[in-house]
C-alpha cells in the first residue's frame, strides 16, 4: 500500500512535525539560528502557488495568524519573514517541487530560552543565516512553547 503524500513529506528534511491543519503540516525547521523557524507544507502534492485551491489559501491565511500570534507570545520576535522557496527541488535531474513555506521570525534582540542564547546576527539584512543545530531536548522545549501558545 502506497503511503499518502503527507506521510512522504514527513520524511523530507523539513524538521519535526508538531501541528497540522486541514491542509497544512507545520514543522520546527532543522536550523534554529532564529528560534521558532518553521516550515509549513501543503498536505497534498502541488508544485506551484498557482495550483493552490481557494480553501487551501483560506486555511493558510488562518495558519499564518495562528503561528505568528503563537511566536509573538512565545519569543517576541520583531518581525516575520515568509518565503516559498523551492530552489533545491530543481537541483535534481527530475524536479518534484512541493509547495511549502519557510517561516522565519526575526529578532532585533537576543533571546534566551532553555539555557541557550539565540541571536539574529544578520537582523535587517538578507544575508544567509548561519546554521544552528540544537539538541532534541531543546527542540522539544521550543515545540512545547509554540504549541502552548497556538
Amino acid at each position: 500500500m502506497e503511503r499518502s503524500y503527507d506521510d512522504k513529506l514527513k520524511n523530507r528534511n523539513f524538521g519535526d512535525l508538531f501541528y497540522e491543519t486541514q491542509y497544512w503540516l507545520i514543522f520546527l525547521a532543522p536550523n534554529q539560528s532564529n528560534i521558532g523557524t518553521c516550515v509549513i507544507a501543503l498536505k497534498r502534492h502541488c508544485g506551484s502557488l498557482s495550483g493552490l485551491k481557494e480553501e487551501e489559501w483560506i486555511d493558510f491565511g488562518k495558519t499564518v495568524k495562528q503561528i505568528e500570534s503563537s511566536l509573538k507570545k512565545a519569543f517576541n520576535p520583531t518581525l516575520f519573514n515568509w518565503g516559498a522557496l523551492m530552489n533545491t527541488d530543481y537541483m535534481n535531474e527530475k524536479p518534484d517541487p512541493h509547495i511549502h513555506w519557510h517561516f522565519i521570525p526575526r529578532y532585533r534582540q537576543k533571546v534566551e530560552f532553555g539555557g541557550l542564547i539565540f541571536e539574529d546576527l544578520y537582523f535587517g539584512s538578507m544575508h544567509p543565516r548561519p546554521v544552528l543545530e540544537i539538541s532534541e531536548n531543546a527542540r522539544q522545549m521550543i515545540i512545547g512553547k509554540i504549541k502552548e501558545n497556538l
